[in-house]
């Protein structure tokens, strides 16, 4: 099994974030690896693995920073692959992650998720590669649905709660 995605991080106290995307690819069944690659302090390292990863195997790259948030766009310049990055609620409430991932110069995009936002960016990682591959695009479509019947079921729940004024 050689793996599809990469999740990457700047530091390993990401992961308790992180560990959502691991979670929904593993039931997408779509093979992943994590890494912990510093922008700052493995520099060397961060530009091997963005200049082989096609190469190895990877589809797309989840890269997720806090604070000065460099990793996402720093692998985005050395690699054709889409970059999906996560901002990492570190400190400013992680807006400064937010904004220094959010805002690539032109030629080097970075399909930037919420802060803290990495369930979003597996989801997304499976739809970008479930456009070439017909069993994970099912695997998205279902997993939508059954979003559909979370919200349906919601609602059914809180129709029984009755109140001398509600109207539904």
């Amino acid at each position: 099994m050689k793996a599809q995605v990469s999740i990457i991080m700047g530091s390993t106290s990401d992961w308790p974030v992180m560990q959502k995307t691991a979670d929904f690819l593993n039931e997408m069944q779509i093979p992943f690896e994590v890494n912990a690659l510093s922008a700052h302090r493995t520099p060397e390292q961060v530009e091997k693995f963005a200049k082989n990863a096609k190469e190895n195997g990877i589809k797309v790259i989840i890269a997720a920073a806090g604070m000065a948030a460099h990793l996402p766009g720093v692998i985005a310049a050395m690699t054709p692959l889409p970059v999906i990055g996560v901002p990492i609620k570190a400190s400013l409430d992680g807006m400064d992650a937010l904004l220094a991932i959010v805002q690539m110069p032109p030629g080097i995009p970075v399909a930037t998720v919420g802060i803290n936002g990495s369930l979003n960016a597996g989801i997304l990682a499976a739809q970008i590669i479930g456009s070439g591959d017909d069993a994970i695009f099912n695997k998205t479509v279902e997993y939508k649905e059954d979003l559909k019947k979370k919200i349906a079921k919601a609602n059914e729940d809180l129709s029984a709660h009755k109140f001398k004024y509600r109207t539904n």
